[in-house]
């Protein structure tokens, strides 16, 4: 079977968790190798909206805003050195966020209090000023002024070719099999052969508990579908983020309009079905009507890594020296990868790391 030389690190997965990850090792100037199944970012990172904020931030735990708020922080000037080193525009856009739940009017100003975030409560006239074309019964809306988005695809693009000079990256191959011997990580095996390396990071979303099961653990990650459509509107005529009822509207700086998302137990079933996209288009139209006159360009699935509360796995993994995890994010894999990305290269690399590390280690206690 044929081999490959080493690498100081070999990173599993090219969805935007694992590309995060390998830019960081690699810019502290390790040498790594990143192996992903398919196409890097084609999976649960191209398929998600890009708001770089938790949907219901305040239902989260502790740990999940901790490495939210680090990320957001981060991503303005992410995205320009992405920008000026690539010339692929992520597009990131400070959209602001309407929330239109009144009844977590309560629970939310409580928690922006204590997190110190900027949270505002609109009127109906202040509402009707920031988005004209919304249709609502709601009287009031919660509105976080700062709330970001990207454009996802194209952050991804962005992060392979800034990291493509620096390490190697083998796409179209699937990991098979973790080698491990005396209690030590010695590399992969490949549909194509063998890939040693003595540090290891799994990175693989929502196929990581599959890869890991097989050295007798696995972390509580299971795949969970969802499912969007997009509108081909034009710019201005929906101008910021909007959620209701679990359902997002994102409007792109082109005017395409994206309707997201369902939540599905489907295990690795990426079909999209008849009756997600007429719940997604009756739920867009009843908030937005202009869309009624809008054609659907596009309709898709993806599968989100999920996760207990949403809390990430992120440390090495017990029993095998070497081995690291970064995955579960669930819905949270964008506004948390900058901040996820760190703090893994922080405890492979032996740094001081950026947040307190034992919530996301693989034993910790998840609710």
């Amino acid at each position: 079977m044929p081999q490959t030389s080493a690498s100081d690190i070999l990173v599993i997965g090219g969805g935007v968790i694992g590309l995060m990850t390998a830019r960081e090792l690699a810019n502290a100037g390790a040498t790594v190798t990143l192996v992903e199944m398919g196409d890097t970012g084609q999976q649960a990172s191209w398929a998600g909206g890009g708001i770089l904020s938790p949907l219901y931030p305040w239902r989260y735990a502790g740990a999940v805003t901790a490495l939210a708020g680090w990320s957001q922080h981060a991503y303005p000037d992410l995205c320009v050195e992405l920008f000026e080193s690539t010339g692929i525009d992520p597009e990131y856009s400070s959209s602001g966020l309407m929330v239109l739940d009144p009844e977590e009017h309560a629970e939310a100003l409580a928690w922006a209090a204590a997190e110190q975030i900027e949270l505002e409560v609109l009127t109906r006239a202040q509402m009707a000023e920031k988005e004209p074309g919304l249709a609502t019964d709601v009287r009031e809306a919660l509105w976080f002024a700062d709330v970001g988005q990207i454009r996802n695809p194209r952050l991804t693009k962005a992060l392979r070719a800034a990291i493509a000079p620096k390490a190697n990256i083998r796409e179209h191959e699937e990991v098979l099999e973790l080698r491990v011997q005396d209690g030590q990580v010695r590399g992969v095996r490949t549909r194509t052969g063998e890939i040693p390396a003595d540090r290891i990071v799994v990175c693989a979303g929502a196929w990581t508990a599959d890869l890991l099961a097989k050295l007798g653990r696995k972390p509580d990650i299971r795949p969970v579908r969802g499912q969007m459509i997009l509108f081909y509107a034009k710019p201005g005529q929906i101008r910021h983020l909007t959620l209701f009822r679990e359902r997002y509207v994102i409007p792109r700086r082109d005017g395409r309009v994206l309707i997201g998302s369902t939540l599905e137990e489907a295990g690795f079933d990426k079909r999209t079905t008849a009756e997600a996209k007429e719940e997604l288009y009756r739920i867009a139209t009843a908030l937005f009507p202009l869309l009624k006159r809008t054609p659907i360009e596009d309709h898709w699935a993806g599968l989100r890594p999920g996760s207990p509360s949403g809390i990430p796995y992120i440390g090495p993994y017990p029993g095998a020296a070497g081995l690291y995890v970064n995955a579960g994010h669930f819905r949270n894999g964008l506004v948390t990868g900058p901040a996820s990305a760190r703090l893994l290269a922080d405890l492979l690399l032996g740094r001081e790391p950026i947040l307190p590390p034992s919530p996301y280690a693989l034993d910790a206690p998840r609710g």
